[in-house]
């Protein structure tokens, strides 16, 4: 006889969410961008996010289709080099202030092999970027937060970093909290 709790979980088990997979900064970085977040959040509001790199962008999958897509596309992937560009300014809530990152190969490449794994279609062509700040704010504002965010940290243009872990994250666009969204797995990336 089927257990009746479990078959009360399947039908949720079945259910489609949204899922991003980022490409981790290592703990200093973390650190030295949560404090440039943490700044521009005191003064322009928003949500608290991890600082990532999108790899891969939102898709709408069931949690296990989510996952078996994440372990193959993380299997042949090598650590790699990423290399901050600049303070730059987007137009929607979630590229509202970024950190600009170089559109090396390594960077380009690991993202078109995750995103062909995964069966995502960039209606844009990659932008990679590091977003400080997610906020619906005027441009005027997002100049501002620029200006800011070059004065607290002006060493972070250029910044080189090693990208060592991917990890899948539950990423509910609609929900601008960002209180749904959790990681659900991370890869630790091996050097080549």
């Amino acid at each position: 006889m089927a257990n009746p709790e479990s078959a009360s979980i399947q039908p949720s088990e079945a259910e489609n969410n949204v899922y991003s997979v980022w490409a981790l900064p290592p703990e200093d970085v973390t650190a030295r961008i949560k404090n440039l977040m943490n700044s521009l959040r005191s003064e322009f509001g928003g949500p608290q996010f991890e600082p990532h790199i999108t790899v891969v962008g939102a898709i709408r999958l069931t949690p296990d289709d989510a996952l078996n897509k994440f372990r193959s596309a993380c299997q042949g992937l090598k650590a790699y080099q990423a290399t901050v560009d600049h303070v730059s300014t987007g137009t929607f809530f979630y590229q509202c202030v970024f950190l600009l990152i170089h559109s090396t190969t390594e960077v380009v490449e690991t993202s078109s092999h995750c995103c062909g794994h995964f069966g995502y279609k960039n209606s844009t062509p990659y932008m990679p970027h590091m977003s400080l700040l997610y906020a619906n704010i005027s441009d005027e504002k997002k100049k501002q937060a620029k200006v800011i965010a070059d004065k607290l940290d002006e060493a972070v243009n250029g910044l080189k970093f090693p990208i060592t872990r991917l990890a899948l994250y539950k990423t509910d666009t609609e929900d601008e909290t960002l209180k749904s969204w959790e990681k659900i797995a991370e890869h630790e990336l091996p050097s080549s």
